[in-house]
């Protein structure tokens, strides 16, 4: 959905996200990744799974209708460089907050390959876009309905083994998919930034919700994060 969000559209980066109230007397609060902006329009696009209360609240809005709180953008932004070749690997619901991650990879300067992998081919999004935006696009499903069917680790491991190799890769999705593209591109040494938002609660690091372990110290993923090193990143506590 498009929101509008003068403010939050002017100062989004790459990473960020919104915490989203749908009425103050008795709506939890959410977070969610900014999938896109559009400044002249003063709009954000926030993309969902409708899985919960919230989420099935939002998906039954119709046009011109309000979401009572928003606030953002939140979160440390995506640190942008022109690296060379950037992988993007985005399982599911993750290949939203790639997206803008995407976007401004390639906008740097660097030669962009992205993997995308879901479940079957109804729940694959932003397909479209990722293409006019990649130089490679590599899709995987678990059914094989669309593209390989493979988990995405499968194309991740022979990008990795390919002269060049990747210079970065960017792994957004469920934190067991994260965990096994961290230890797919370890043995290469291409550096992996992982973010971990699907653990995300509150979003302003009060609630403790999302607390890890980078590299042997307590990190809070809303306000540390929510991009990590994934080598350094024990993603079995946090999957605990």
């Amino acid at each position: 959905m498009r929101v509008s969000a003068p403010l939050i559209a002017e100062e989004r980066k790459p990473g960020q996200f919104v915490i989203v109230q749908i009425d103050s007397a008795y709506g939890e609060r959410i977070p969610l990744t900014i999938a896109d902006a559009d400044q002249r329009e003063g709009s954000i696009t926030l993309i969902f799974q409708a899985v919960g209360s919230t989420t099935r609240r939002m998906a039954a809005l119709r046009e011109g209708e309000q979401i009572e709180n928003l606030v953002g953008p939140l979160g440390r932004p995506t640190h942008i460089a022109k690296f060379g070749t950037v992988v993007g690997v985005g399982g599911g619901i993750g290949i939203a907050p790639l997206f803008p991650i995407a976007q401004a990879m390639k906008n740097a300067g660097n030669r962009l390959i992205i993997i995308m992998g879901a479940r079957n081919k109804a729940l694959l999004i932003l397909e479209e876009r990722m293409r006019e935006l990649a130089d490679e696009l590599l899709i995987c499903t678990d059914d094989g309905s669309c593209g390989q069917k493979a988990l995405v680790t499968a194309p991740l491991k022979t990008l990795c083994e390919r002269t060049p190799k990747p210079d970065l890769a960017v792994v957004i999705g469920p934190p067991i998919m994260m965990k096994f593209c961290a230890e797919t591109t370890r043995p290469y040494a291409v550096p992996t930034m992982a973010s971990l938002n699907t653990i995300m609660v509150d979003g302003t690091g009060m609630c403790g919700g999302c607390r890890v372990t980078v590299g042997g110290q307590t990190r809070f993923v809303c306000v540390d994060g929510p991009e990590f090193d994934a080598h350094q990143v024990d993603f079995d506590n946090m999957i605990k």
